[in-house]
């Protein structure tokens, strides 16, 4: 498996960056091996799903941040679970945690969102965790989008787990209006779920028609990572993402003449 590229800033302003998407189901786990998994895939950000969100769920998200060299960027019981976690590279413009309408009988759903800038590139950032039923996933996969276009940011990426894979609907109404990462630059390995015998990829990246992606899939052998800690880790698979950025464009400077 050819390596994904380092995170580093370009001279034009660009930026590569990692992603990684992790449902970590509430620390349930061995939580040494996830912080070694995810410390191994050297992220810029971290897209969680099933964070903690009851008892002290601050203070397990903050341990696993800090575990892994992160710190917490937005989201966890604010949002019934999504988070974000981002490298100190990261500078931070806004959070907004979103909580999605209840359907009577099932979870609550909701997302976390940040802007965030890495040298001259800006980046919005939306992590999700859809519903079970379809009827609400679809619906959820509309707000999405919704929500990816008001965060005002030309450049912008999704990650998630979608409970569902490529062949339905949702994810073809994300991949329709995104670029499905894995599809477009496949790297390592597929199937995202379950860890034992992953049989389906339901956890996926996807970024805006102007970003550059260099390389997506689940980071099996990456070095660092091993198949004992992503077992014993969560019963997901990681998604990892390197990206290149365009840098943003320059504003024209107060007073200037236009």
């Amino acid at each position: 498996m050819a390596p994904l590229p380092n995170s580093h800033t370009e001279p034009d302003g660009s930026a590569v960056v990692r992603v990684l998407s992790y449902n970590i189901r509430s620390l349930r786990d061995d939580t040494d091996a996830l912080a070694r998994v995810i410390t191994a895939c050297a992220p810029d950000l971290v897209l969680l799903q099933e964070a903690p969100r009851f008892f002290r769920w601050r203070k397990k998200l903050a341990r696993l941040a800090g575990a892994s060299g992160l710190v917490v960027l937005t989201g966890g019981g604010t949002t019934a679970g999504p988070a974000i976690l981002c490298s100190l590279r990261a500078i931070v413009e806004r959070t907004e945690d979103v909580l999605l309408p209840l359907t009577p009988g099932l979870h609550r759903r909701g997302l976390a969102t940040a802007v965030v800038r890495f040298g001259g590139a800006r980046l919005g950032v939306i992590s999700c965790h859809l519903s079970l039923d379809g009827t609400e996933r679809y619906a959820q996969g509309g707000l999405l989008l919704d929500r990816l276009d008001g965060l005002g940011v030309e450049h912008a990426l999704v990650g998630g787990d979608l409970n569902e894979g490529p062949d339905g609907r949702t994810f073809h109404l994300l991949a329709g209006a995104l670029q499905d990462c894995r599809a477009v630059a496949p790297w390592g390995g597929e199937e995202t779920w379950t860890r034992d015998a992953p049989a389906r990829r339901i956890d996926a990246v996807f970024a805006t028609k102007g970003i550059e992606v260099l390389g997506c899939g689940v980071p099996e052998d990456l070095p660092g990572v091993t198949r004992a800690d992503l077992t014993a880790a969560t019963d997901h698979l990681p998604v990892l993402a390197a990206l290149r950025i365009p840098a943003a464009a320059q504003e024209p400077e107060a007073g200037r003449a236009l």
